[in-house]
């Protein structure tokens, strides 16, 4: 029979590991991808810039403040959230990742050395409310030429908002930046809410949506993809946006909002109709990017390299 020693304390449990977290706010994709890994890390203890030194260092596309942590010595996973073609600078000694669903066609330049692609960002979350209404219109003007932004916001998008209330009953448009021109566009429709992406939680906020309109970038469509929802594409603006589009439109049938009075955008998928998610190979990519990341930057915190 064991004997407890009164007189001996418990050894006090270890400090948890330390994380910083950091992305590009005005970067929907940047933003989408942190809050995803992250919410596999509840394990790690999220630090700010200002608190103690971190044991290990996320950065979302922010090369400059990698480069920063690596000569404070902070172990760091260097990820790129968002579609390009090129393989761009790897920060000298961060481990490297790069956001790229296994069904997305090549082909793709080749990556530099110890650049490992993560497979699907997805949500931790799949479900999604069984009272869902209204429509969740995603944009992103990262890369964006001004022109071509400013002729959508002042034209199709004011369109596409009015479209989805009548529609649908009501509309959140979130954006990662240009928020003010946003908001202008569509100033004086009713139903429509405007908010900036790095203060929306888009993930929760599409659970409860019964329709997502988005621009073409990676984020969208692993949200989409994990929860097997509707989609439909906005206009592509940008060299990578459309570069995207063009690559999804080879392998996933989805609807481009060309015309907001289509009624085939808002129509709801017939009871029992394939969603059209299930032309993809499963085994292609298992949606498990953001747990290999957190798993990564768990063992970097225990055993630097």
């Amino acid at each position: 029979m064991a004997v407890l020693n009164p007189g001996r304390a418990a050894p006090p449990a270890p400090a948890p590991r330390r994380v910083l977290l950091v992305a590009r706010d005005e970067e929907l994709d940047s933003l989408l991808a942190l809050r995803r890994v992250a919410a596999h890390l509840t394990e790690l203890e999220v630090t700010g810039p200002e608190g103690a030194p971190p044991d290990v260092a996320l950065v979302c596309d922010d090369e400059a403040a990698a480069g920063r942590l690596l000569d404070r010595g902070v172990p760091v996973v260097h990820l790129r959230s968002g579609h390009s073609t090129d393989p761009g600078a790897v920060p000298g000694g961060a481990l490297h990742r790069v956001h790229r669903p296994g069904w997305l066609p090549g082909p793709w330049p080749a990556p530099p050395d110890g650049v490992r692609t993560t497979g699907a960002l997805a949500p931790a979350r799949t479900a999604r409310s069984r009272d869902r209404h209204g429509t969740l219109l995603l944009l992103s003007a990262h890369g964006t030429d001004t022109a071509e932004w400013e002729g959508f916001t002042s034209g199709p998008l004011r369109e596409l908002a009015a479209e989805a209330v009548r529609r649908t009953g009501r509309c959140a448009v979130v954006c990662d930046r240009r928020t003010g021109a946003v908001r202008d566009a569509l100033e004086g429709l009713p139903g429509v809410r405007v908010g900036r992406a790095a203060d929306t939680d888009v993930d929760a906020l599409h659970a409860g949506t019964a329709l997502l309109l988005a621009a073409p970038v990676l984020g969208a469509l692993a949200l989409a993809q994990a929860r097997r929802a509707p989609l439909v594409l906005l206009p592509p603006l940008g060299g990578a946006q459309r570069d995207l589009a063009g690559r999804v439109s080879r392998a996933v049938p989805l609807a481009v909002a060309e015309d907001p009075r289509d009624p085939s955008l808002w129509a709801a998928p017939p009871p029992g109709a394939p969603d059209p998610w299930s032309a993809l190979d499963p085994a292609a990519d298992d949606l498990r990017g953001a747990q290999r990341v957190a798993r990564t930057l768990r063992q970097l915190s225990l055993a630097p390299l």
